[in-house]
């Protein structure tokens, strides 16, 4: 199952042997990402071409959403990328409702029914912003966890009562971890 975009955005920071990476530190890496969604009917990701401003944006949009799911797992503690660098929650949770409300959906009715999406400002921090919503308002919420494995730094949708990693290879990781310690 396809990881939704709320978390998809936050997982654009990631821990690597060398350190932490981050998919939007330049403007050709968010461009490349945006690519790589599907992000219809509120932009056009084939043609979408990312400029400074809006990398700034959504690098902004990003860590208010990773404030949200750092508020998420609470009481325990939010992924160790960072931590320290999060807004506090209410701007957190101003910038993204500030960003969704560009965009307004309406509903005509002339022959038969058809919606209309109106965007006034950036359509991606937009699109963004409202799949945040969508996802913290939704049913997974309860069952967010933080990856326990050593360097990873990444959130994810716990979809099994026995899963304790966000992936298999973080499972391995951890397990060899242990392993390690244990025999050392």
């Amino acid at each position: 199952m396809d990881n939704p975009l709320a978390l998809r955005l936050a997982g654009t920071i990631r821990a690597r042997r060398s350190g932490l990476t981050d998919a939007f530190a330049t403007v050709d890496g968010l461009t490349a990402w945006v690519r790589d969604q599907d992000l219809s009917p509120y932009l056009d990701t084939a043609t979408f071409t990312a400029d400074e401003r809006i990398r700034v944006g959504t690098v902004a949009l990003r860590q208010a959403v990773r404030a949200l799911f750092a508020k998420a797992v609470s009481p325990h503690p939010p992924s160790a990328a960072d931590a320290g660098a999060l807004p506090p929650l209410p701007e957190a949770l101003a910038l993204v409702n500030s960003a969704a409300a560009p965009m307004r959906r309406r509903l005509e009715w002339s022959h038969a029914p058809e919606e209309h999406l109106e965007v006034h400002g950036d359509h991606l921090s937009a699109a963004l912003a409202n799949a945040a919503i969508d996802f913290f308002a939704g049913p997974d919420l309860a069952r967010v966890k933080v990856c326990p494995a050593p360097r990873c730094v990444l959130y994810f949708v716990k979809r099994h009562p026995r899963q304790e990693w966000c992936s298999v290879a973080c499972g391995n990781r951890a397990r060899a971890a242990r392993h390690y310690h244990r025999d050392r």
